[in-house]
């Protein structure tokens, strides 16, 4: 590891993306915060083993991985009630509540169909996907062969796929008429 980089160094250099990693892995925005800094924890206990034989990023995105996977993890075993939408505050005419619903609505819906997906396929699906990030570098950030990346790519759009299929099926059986 080069003498330089500092944990102050690594921290504001890399918060940014720590956190959008995190909320990609499934991180709800409310544990964000909590999960940012579990990651830093890690890596402020650690840095020194650090050797530099991969990028600063590859290291972190591994930590954040484990992070969410944990979380995940811990997210099963207790209900999460601060995750239902409120729209107690008052309407602001600037605003166009019905699209604002509709990306809430929209985003929700992901969310949903990418916490159906292994963290594996769910890692490199929303970095090429909503991240824009090629197979290449996709490769390179995870440490992975280029070939496990299109594996996991095709695997994670043919679940989200079919889990999209599933749910609009579910939605048009619960708004039929009964007994028509």
């Amino acid at each position: 590891m080069p003498e330089a980089d500092s944990f102050e160094q690594v921290y504001r250099e890399h918060f940014r993306f720590v956190w959008r990693s995190l909320r990609r892995l499934g991180v709800p925005e409310s544990d964000a915060s909590d999960a940012t800094q579990d990651v830093f924890l890690v890596v402020h206990r650690r840095l020194g083993e650090f050797e530099g034989r991969s990028k600063m990023t590859t290291w972190l995105y591994g930590i954040c991985m484990r992070v969410a996977r944990d979380r995940k993890r811990l997210a099963h075993n207790r209900r999460r009630s601060d995750e239902e939408v409120h729209l107690e505050e008052t309407a602001d005419e600037r605003v166009d509540v019905a699209a604002d619903a509709e990306r809430r609505q929209g985003m929700q819906l992901l969310e949903a169909l990418l916490d159906e997906l292994p963290i594996e396929q769910r890692a490199v699906f929303t970095l090429y996907e909503l991240d824009g990030m090629g197979g290449d570098g996709i490769a390179e950030l995870l440490d992975i062969p280029i070939g496990t990346v299109h594996s996991r790519l095709r695997l994670a759009r043919e679940a989200f796929e079919r889990n999209l299929k599933r749910l609009k099926a579910r939605e048009r059986f619960r708004s039929a008429p009964a007994g028509g």
